[in-house]
């Protein structure tokens, strides 16, 4: 199966992270340090740029430049912490700041339709460029995540960071958590969420501003950064004064490695010799949900700007290089996260489950829902392709550790339980794991974990996805505000969560507030509609349909998502309404 991995949690918008402890998220109040007076504050904001000057390069086969000004917002005194949640789908997305108030922090509503969705604030940077003469020649507004590619601006800084390290960009995401840290900066850059600019070879001066209606939200100053821009022209195929080649960027469906956040391939995607500017200096493109993922990233969702503060820019590896997987114990590029080891032995005594918290798998509705040929391109055929997450409420971690007796080719999976200071107290057989050899797996799958059905009109089955093993990561950010959530899952692909061909044993864990997202597009995976009769029917995603897991509760297991299928054998077309307020096909 291949699948595409999201937001994001991944390259999302920056590999920093975010503010806000996961209780004061979930209690909306907490005790802070001690302020000098009652007055609610907040962060003292401010802007500025890195560098007096930058140089961006146009692409001769594909003219445009992404404009990375190397912008950052600064947070002081307090970290600026924003809660963004729905109630329902039926819901429109709020946003609440915490202000700080005789040594409480408290929730602060920000205006109705300051967002519209979990990518960041809409239209926060405002940038003008001039050419020599002075003659403006571009104006625009980008959108901010305050989860942008973030560094201390000053030694006595937190060292690390509180905040999740993207803005979700899965269509269903119901909670998140951004901020900057005090005494860190987060990069204003829209990476891929932006569009490219025609500019010129040549220079510019860039006016980067904060929008009014933001800066009266957060008291920030009206005080704009300037950077000079040179714009030089170069080519794939190499020209005078260019001293090396990069790879180009990967297209949808290519081999382009991971990416909410999250959850999206590598930005940079690496140096030619000499030092030569990369290719791909935008996020990974966006991709169809139709085609081969190889770990893309998620399935049709957009890609997330380059998430790597500057420094770590030049160790970036090449998407492309990695094919069909990522090196080992790599996540986003930014950060290299520990595999999660799984028990040496298997567990001994009697199997028990215990009183204490325990996960809550649910599953989303289906997305990125298109007509595919299933890569095979046969006369005749239609398949319907869609991406499907399953998620975890909490308020425990699902961790199922897999054994295999030598010789075997399955492992026994066992799901563990702990008590509130994280100590074992009981397990239980849970099904088994099997090791998958095909390209863009090779890894062991889990069985058993969710199954995906298209039911008719009367919700009566139609057809089956052969999909029935996974392999788990925590590649969506889908509520970070849930209690017990974790806002920095290690095992956030594939090379951190499914073991090699020779393990002895393999650790999976989804963690709490996080979804796991496959994308079905293949046969086998995607259902086979070609002797499927125009209509009505609703994709199934159906999250522990063997009950075999122990959870909090099994009534939110199954999500449907309402398509309409209609068109001719070979050219069949799917329309899909939209799922209350979330208009995502």
């Amino acid at each position: 199966m291949t699948r595409r991995r999201t937001t994001r949690l991944r390259r999302t918008l920056l590999a920093g992270t975010t503010a806000i402890a996961v209780t004061a998220v979930t209690a909306g109040i907490v005790a802070a340090a001690q302020e000098p007076t009652k007055a609610a504050k907040g962060p003292e904001l401010s802007l500025v740029a890195a560098t007096n000057s930058v140089t961006l390069t146009s692409w001769k086969e594909e003219p445009g430049v992404y404009l990375d000004l190397g912008t950052y917002l600064i947070a002081e005194g307090r970290p600026l912490e924003l809660k963004v949640t729905r109630k329902s789908y039926k819901d429109p997305v709020a946003v609440t700041q915490t202000m700080y108030e005789g040594g409480k922090a408290k929730a602060k509503k920000l205006p109705t339709g300051t967002v519209k969705d979990f990518s960041g604030l809409p239209g926060f940077s405002e940038i003008t460029l001039t050419d020599k003469a002075g003659k403006k020649v571009l104006t625009r507004r980008e959108s901010f995540c305050p989860n942008n590619a973030s560094g201390r601006v000053r030694p006595d800084a937190p060292a690390k960071s509180k905040y999740p390290e993207s803005c979700p960009t899965n269509p269903f995401t119901l909670g998140s958590v951004w901020g900057v840290e005090k005494g860190w900066a987060a990069n204003t850059y829209a990476g891929s969420y932006g569009e490219p600019v025609q500019l010129p070879a040549g220079t510019y001066t860039a006016r980067v501003g904060v929008a009014k209606q933001y800066r009266d939200l957060f008291g920030m100053a009206d005080k704009a950064a300037t950077v000079e821009v040179t714009v030089v022209e170069r080519s794939d195929e190499g020209e005078e004064g260019s001293t090396g080649v990069a790879p180009r960027s990967a297209k949808a469906g290519e081999h382009a490695g991971h990416g909410a956040g999250h959850q999206a391939p590598t930005a940079h995607a690496g140096h030619g010799p000499g030092h030569a500017p990369s290719r791909a200096e935008a996020a990974a493109p966006v991709t169809s949900g139709a085609g081969p993922s190889y770990n893309v990233g998620h399935g049709p969702l957009k890609a997330a700007p380059p998430a790597l503060p500057w420094a770590l820019k030049k160790k970036q590896q090449s998407a492309l290089s990695q094919q069909a997987r990522d090196t080992r114990g790599q996540t986003d590029g930014s950060r290299r996260a520990p595999a999660l080891e799984p028990l040496s032995k298997r567990p001994t005594g009697k199997a028990s489950v215990p009183d204490v918290p325990k996960p809550d798998l649910r599953s989303l509705p289906a997305y990125g829902i298109t007509i595919s040929d299933g890569d095979k391109d046969v006369p005749g055929k239609d398949y319907l392709a869609f991406s499907a997450n399953v998620w975890n409420a909490g308020p425990a971690q699902l961790v199922v550790d897999g054994f295999r007796s030598p010789g075997k080719a399955k492992m026994d999976a066992f799901q563990y339980f702990y008590d509130a200071k994280g100590k074992q107290v009981g397990y239980t057989p849970t099904g088994t794991m099997e090791w998958d050899p095909r390209p863009g797996h090779v890894h062991w799958h889990f069985t058993d974990f969710a199954s995906y059905r298209l039911l008719k009109a009367d919700k009566k089955e139609a057809v089956r996805s052969g999909k029935e093993a996974f392999c788990l990561a925590n590649t969506d950010a889908i509520d970070y505000t849930v209690k017990n959530a974790n806002w920095h899952p290690y095992n956030t692909d594939l090379a951190t969560a499914c073991g090699e061909e020779n393990s002895i044993s393999v650790r999976e864990v989804l963690d709490v507030g996080s979804g796991d997202t496959y994308t079905q597009d293949l046969p086998g995976q995607s259902f086979d509609i070609t002797g499927v009769p125009n209509g009505t029917y609703y994709i199934q995603v159906l999250a522990n349909p063997e009950k075999r897991l122990k959870e909090t509760s099994l009534d939110n297991n199954s999500a449907l998502r309402k398509i309409v299928l209609g068109g001719k054998p070979g050219k069949r077309t799917v329309t899909v309404p939209a799922h209350d307020l979330v208009n995502a096909n």
